[in-house]
């Protein structure tokens, strides 16, 4: 068969491979371990379900050979094993756009680098920071042909037929001249302890070992081949919590995540009664590069007494929860329940309800940095489960965190509460696309000189929807600045005088902005400003960005208020302005500087800057 060239991003990522990361290379034999305990999982469950395989005498194990004198290593399973078109596709290109993203992701950091190899499905390319040569020999289980996949990593790969007697991979790894500590039996073994201990299959190291044979002057050397089990080989999730130490659980962690971090947290429970299962979840320290990819990979593993089922059921947990990594265990479930019997199947539905409390609860927990780093990586998708969650709104509430007009960092609803006014009962807040733009905003000046704290939201694509939707929480009313009276405002009386005194004016402004503007009033909110805008909470449009945002449509312009500052000296003194032409260029720079003190764009640009200058002009 005729040389083919790898993916262009491929190529890419083995350059990077063979020329940039250093600082880990010993990660390369974790990634083709687990790449094995996976196919062993496929064919473990085939051979439960599948009448071709049941009668098949087999167990799952993973072979690591060292051949000093050949300077190769060889990593070998009997799982289901690859065609010629799986070598295409799982070895010559990435099925995923990820790569694209693992690419942009780098830092020219080696260390932090190479961390992202395995989180991002490319884990089988790190053998090129130690190879020369791989060659993949593999025969896909129920298929009498085998295949070898061969490359140097320098751009082009071949793929041949082979003979294989049994199904399974063998990865042959023909080592670079100053990679020989691969070779060293001790060297194999700290690394297997250290990342794939509890592979829930046995680990064999095979090797040239020295021993001698005879007494004194007729002691003869001979080198014999041994095979010894180098890893625990038993499934964590079902030993007691008892008899685990936190490194366990973090190298368990670390072999299914492919995460060189440690977890924020773990938690690990088994489940008795009616329905009896064990799950064990982690929250990782860094948020999976495709957190916010439609094609992201679930992250949960399915088993059923002990036998892999699936790790693509995106079922499993919430989307929002898409971040935790794990395991579930079930000893009710049938080995053979279908993919789409297991979106139905009311005994997963009790197991993802329950989960899900543990997990949330899990997350409430943390605190200190650990509680900043969750908040740093997940809020976002912790809104997400706000929006889409009813039955958990009220924990998740309790998680999210945002801006403030009066702390520094982020702040909960419950650190809101504790210093707000527990008479009223309201929590204040601001959404926009900017941080700066709102903290700036004339619109939070009445709250400065009160000193009432507002929630800078500026995540406007997804505040905008899910906020509104809260209501209330622990009884206290959410309130969009926007939308109310600002607080300490003058009396019903006093601000009917001060709207009489000022009617012809902002009669008069109206009628040169026209339909620019719904209405031209005074504002009790502003302090400094002259004027500001806001949408006219009234409109029917106003209430429906929720639903044209989820449409994926842009929601219709809502009608602008302009409000004006009864007690600023430029509304003053324009009310006695009789130059008509200057009135008007005056009102037009009111609504045009108004909307840019809340990123909104002047309805044209260099109208207003004309305008400005004229201005400048005139006071000079």
């Amino acid at each position: 068969m005729a040389k083919q060239q790898f993916q262009t991003e491929i190529g890419q990522l083995l350059k990077l491979m063979t020329h940039s990361l250093y600082s880990n290379k010993e990660i390369f034999i974790r990634e083709l371990v687990s790449n094995g305990s996976d196919a062993i999982d496929k064919f473990n469950y085939l051979s439960l379900t599948d009448e071709k395989f049941k009668d098949e005498e087999w167990s799952g194990k993973i072979t690591i050979k060292i051949d000093k004198d050949d300077s190769s290593l060889s990593i070998i399973d009997n799982g289901i094993g690859m065609n010629d078109t799986d070598m295409v596709e799982h070895l010559g290109t990435i099925a995923k756009s990820g790569t694209k993203a693992f690419m942009e992701q780098l830092s020219g950091d080696a260390k932090k680098d190479s961390n992202l190899i395995g989180q991002f499905g490319v884990g089988f390319y790190s053998v090129f920071m130690v190879a020369s040569q791989v060659d993949v020999i593999s025969k896909k289980a129920g298929e009498e042909q085998a295949y070898m996949f061969s490359t140097d990593g320098q751009g082009e790969f071949e793929i041949k037929p082979v003979t294989k007697e049994s199904h399974g991979t063998v990865v042959y790894i023909k080592l670079k001249d100053d990679e020989k500590e691969f070779l060293d039996k001790w060297r194999v073994e700290e690394v297997v302890k250290k990342y794939s201990n509890h592979i829930a299959y046995p680990i064999m190291l095979t090797y040239e070992d020295v021993e001698f044979e005879g007494e004194g002057d007729d002691k003869v050397e001979k080198k014999v081949t041994k095979t010894e089990q180098i890893n625990s080989a038993t499934a964590l999730w079902t030993l007691p919590k008892s008899e685990l130490s936190k490194d366990d659980y973090v190298e368990f962690y670390k072999s299914i995540s492919h995460d060189d971090q440690e977890p924020l947290t773990y938690l690990h429970n088994k489940v008795e009664g009616a329905n009896e299962f064990t799950t064990l979840f982690y929250i990782p320290r860094k948020a999976p590069l495709d957190l916010y990819r439609a094609d992201y990979q679930a992250g949960v593993k399915l088993y059923v007494k002990r036998v892999f089922i699936t790790d693509e059921d995106k079922e499993l947990l919430p989307p929002y929860l898409r971040f935790v990594r794990g395991i579930i265990d079930s000893e009710d479930l049938p080995l053979n329940v279908s993919r789409e019997l297991l979106q139905e199947n009311r005994i997963l539905a009790n197991i993802k309800q329950n989960s899900v409390k543990k997990i949330l609860t899990a997350i409430k927990k943390l605190d200190g940095e650990d509680a900043e780093i969750f908040t740093q990586e997940y809020n976002r998708v912790i809104k997400e489960g706000i929006y889409s969650d009813y039955t958990n709104k009220d924990t998740l509430l309790d998680i999210v965190k945002y801006k403030s007009s009066l702390e520094d960092g982020m702040v909960s609803f419950a650190d809101y509460i504790s210093r707000g006014d527990s008479e009223k009962k309201e929590i204040y807040y601001i959404i926009g696309k900017d941080e700066k733009t709102l903290r700036n905003s004339p619109l939070l000046e009445a709250y400065k000189k009160a000193n009432i704290e507002v929630l800078i939201m500026d995540d406007e694509e997804v505040d905008s929807i899910v906020t509104p939707m809260i209501g209330t929480y622990k009884e206290w009313s959410l309130k969009d600045i926007t939308t109310i009276e600002a607080p300490e405002s003058k009396t019903q009386e006093e601000k009917e005088e001060i709207e009489k005194e000022f009617k012809e004016l902002t009669s008069k402004i109206k009628d040169i902005l026209g339909e620019e503007v719904k209405e031209v009033k005074i504002s009790t909110r502003l302090t400094e400003s002259p004027s500001c805008v806001v949408k006219d909470s009234s409109d029917p449009m106003a209430g429906m960005a929720a639903m044209f945002a989820q449409m994926g449509q842009e929601l219709p312009p809502v009608p602008l208020i302009l409000e004006i500052n009864p007690d600023s000296d430029m509304i003053k003194k324009l009310d006695k302005v009789e130059d008509e032409k200057l009135f008007e260029d005056v009102s037009w720079v009111l609504l045009d500087s108004a909307k840019l003190a809340e990123g909104l764009e002047p309805k044209d640009s260099a109208e207003f800057a004309k305008r400005v200058a004229s201005l400048a002009s005139l006071a000079l």
